[in-house]
């Protein structure tokens, strides 16, 4: 009798231990915030859903507890009191650890710190090499426009060439970054999400350079499926 107890207590303990390595628990602030409603997003079949959501009334802390089964990019949205949408919307990371949020009501998404999320970290390392692209995008693309108002086309055409030497650098920076965190699902999810239409080549070499813990996940299948439609096209 004792035997079978201390198995089934075993068992038990087992099946705890495994559902809790597939979750999530989110907390967080929003500075400023007395009441609303936070929603919890991710999307499926192509489509953006609110599979949970928390009310704050008087406290500006929050929590969700969700299962995650794969690192996957989830949303964080607000809902004012008044029922009116914030514009913005915080994207992150979701993994099956402790996450915390920290932002404010004023600059919802853009003051959002995100902790505790592996990918996440990946994610802000690639963003900052990024940017240096994107604030020199927007530098050119308000010279041209100054030099096409003046009248002075050359100018604008030797910019027009540069703004797309930017671009081709930020899409080579964004293969490199990938290339290198082969062991993680942002490698994959920065291909199929930001340069997708890059030539074949490089996103079969993105690929073949997965392991295969990352073939098999959620990203790394949709590089596989959009490696394969691009073929597809070719053919």
């Amino acid at each position: 009798m004792n035997k079978y107890l201390t198995l089934l207590t075993v068992l038990i303990l087992l099946i705890a231990c495994s559902s809790n390595e597939d979750k999530m628990k989110l907390t967080g602030n929003v500075k400023g915030l007395k009441k609303g409603t936070l929603l919890l997003q991710k999307i499926q079949d192509s489509l953006l859903v609110s599979i949970d959501s928390v009310s704050v009334n008087g406290s500006s802390l929050f929590s969700f507890h969700e299962t995650v089964l794969e690192p996957e990019i989830y949303y964080l949205y607000l809902r004012l009191e008044n029922g009116t949408l914030k514009d913005d919307r915080i994207s992150f990371f979701a993994e099956a650890n402790p996450i915390n949020i920290s932002t404010t009501l004023t600059n919802f998404a853009i003051d959002a710190k995100v902790t505790g999320s592996n990918n996440q970290e990946k994610y802000k390392n690639y963003k900052k090499i990024i940017d240096r692209y994107s604030d020199k995008n927007l530098e050119l693309i308000e010279q041209s426009f100054k030099a096409t108002k003046q009248g002075n086309d050359s100018l604008a055409n030797k910019l027009d060439n540069t703004q797309k030497s930017i671009l081709a650098k930020k899409y080579l920076a964004t293969i490199s970054f990938a290339l290198s965190n082969k062991d993680f699902e942002i490698s994959p999810y920065l291909i199929v999400s930001h340069v997708n239409d890059a030539k074949l080549v490089y996103l079969d070499s993105v690929y073949n350079n997965l392991s295969k813990k990352i073939k098999d996940s959620k990203y790394g299948k949709d590089l596989e499926s959009l490696i394969q439609s691009r073929k597809n096209l070719d053919n």
